[in-house]
């Protein structure tokens, strides 16, 4: 039986995030357990390493900006959000090796979320950890290439 309400839109969003094009530059994969809570999936290789042989900041705005955005997102049903702000506090040097990001709604229900998330590395030490605003855009979800809910 497919999953219904909110599990469809959970695995509609896993879906959208799954073709999005820039993910074949960072191979990851989104889950989203709950309402308002996000974790992706991804491994740090030397692609993504800058000249002193450690994960760039790309990587972690990456990761931390998509786990807060998923969060938050998990929460709208109808409409595609946007990051109109995000601050990041890099805390640790990351090397190769699986991170997770782990997302979590913090406020808002109407036009404006704030969402938070954090990067933890495969020895559960936190390295990252970022927080976010995200408005309501125009765009329907249902008209993105990779939402599909049935």
């Amino acid at each position: 039986m497919p999953p219904e309400g909110a599990e469809a839109h959970f695995r509609a969003l896993e879906s959208l995030y799954a073709v999005a094009p820039i993910n074949r530059l960072f191979e990851s994969r989104l889950e989203i357990p709950s309402a308002g809570v996000s974790r992706i999936h991804f491994a740090i290789d030397e692609r993504h390493f800058h000249a002193a042989g450690a994960a760039h900041g790309t990587s972690y705005f990456k990761m931390l900006d998509d786990a807060a955005f998923y969060a938050a997102n998990s929460l709208v049903t109808d409409r595609f959000l946007l990051t109109t702000q995000f601050s990041l506090l890099l805390t640790r040097p990351l090397g190769q090796g699986p991170v997770t990001a782990e997302g979590r709604w913090i406020s808002g229900q109407r036009r404006v979320f704030v969402a938070e998330a954090r990067l933890v590395d495969d020895e559960g030490e936190e390295v990252a950890r970022g927080t976010g605003t995200f408005m309501r855009s125009r765009i329907p979800l249902a008209t993105l290439p990779g939402y599909r809910t049935a």
